[in-house]
């Protein structure tokens, strides 16, 4: 059975109800201070914007119409997806016990965060916190993989458990502690608190966790949940092909093949995804490909100033690879 059929049979609502409104719900999560100690990603808003404006881009071209609810944590911002409120949430972390619970599924990745280290200047790796005041936020899981972790390595460092984020920040710029750990996204987001300070302070680029950010919408919709995911392929392939908001008009006539499948319908995904065979178009135009995204939203034209890390191209030694387009 051909995949167009497969689509057909079943529940194809969400992509019939964005067409039929003329509009995509979408949702992102701000992960504000103290909010839920649950949560582990810092705000990153900005870019879950850009994927929401994306798949927009995709099913209604690059002027569609989309709206955007903003979440202060992952349980409402599911429940939000799960009850069809938005029809994206863009994103979460995916887990097996939140997709049973929500009755969600989860998406390609399109950024990979994990727990690490702001540290003051003398310290240059994880090594260094031998004997050095770590701070964290008690009873989540940053305490439990940073007790684990440097434990199993014999870093023998001193914790320092805060209780509120807020207290955490003043004993880092103060000196009180030589480093704090969380995820990366959201040490970035406390560097870049810090204005005048920023300086003082880097992110190592070690990781002791590994934990992606991506889309969420509802479980039984393979349609809707294939062109989320071949929206996020078709930004990555872009940035490998070199095909940017500037030159994507130009490069649709392009002789490589790869580019050829991707802006035009010698692929055929268009078709098969129910949308027009220029939809990668849309989408590029409208935010441009993955790299640029990147960059404008936490990258180094951020004020996280996020190095590309695992979310560089696979071809860089990152973790980032699209499906052949086709």
């Amino acid at each position: 059975m051909l995949f167009t059929e497969v689509c057909s049979a079943s529940a194809e609502a969400v992509l019939e109800q964005v067409k039929s409104a003329a509009e995509l719900k979408c949702g992102v999560v701000t992960e504000e201070y103290d909010y839920n100690k649950d949560d582990t990603h810092g705000n990153l808003g900005a870019l879950g914007i850009d994927i929401c404006r994306a798949v927009t881009a995709a099913v209604l071209g690059e002027n569609g119409k989309l709206t955007v609810s903003s979440f202060p944590d992952e349980p409402h911002g599911l429940s939000a997806a799960a009850s069809g409120k938005v029809a994206l949430l863009a994103g979460a972390t995916p887990r097996a016990t939140v997709s049973s619970l929500y009755a969600v599924a989860f998406g390609q990745p399109f950024f990979f965060d994990g727990q690490g280290f702001i540290v003051v200047p003398e310290i240059n790796s994880i090594r260094d916190l031998s004997g050095k005041q770590v701070c964290f936020i008690s009873n989540t899981e940053a305490e439990t993989f940073v007790d684990a972790v440097l434990g199993a390595r014999k870093i023998d460092f001193q914790p320092f458990p805060f209780e509120e984020q807020g207290e955490m920040d003043a004993a880092l710029i103060t000196g009180h502690c030589a480093a704090m750990t969380a995820d990366v996204s959201r040490l970035a987001n406390t560097r870049a608190a810090f204005r005048g300070r920023v300086s003082n302070f880097a992110i190592l680029p070690e990781l002791i966790t590994f934990d992606p950010l991506a889309p969420a919408f509802r479980s039984g919709d393979p349609q809707w949940a294939a062109i989320v995911n071949w929206t996020i392929y078709a930004l990555i392939q872009a940035e490998a092909s070199g095909v940017t908001q500037a030159n994507v008009e130009a490069m649709s006539t392009s002789e490589d093949p790869v580019i050829n499948r991707l802006l035009t319908k010698a692929g055929g995904v268009g078709r098969a995804l129910g949308l027009d065979d220029d939809w990668a178009v849309h989408v590029i135009k409208a935010v441009g490909n993955y790299g640029e995204i990147f960059e404008r939203d936490v990258g180094q034209r951020s004020s996280l100033k996020l190095d590309r890390g695992l979310n560089a191209l696979w071809t860089r030694g990152g973790l980032m690879y699209p499906s052949p387009s086709r």
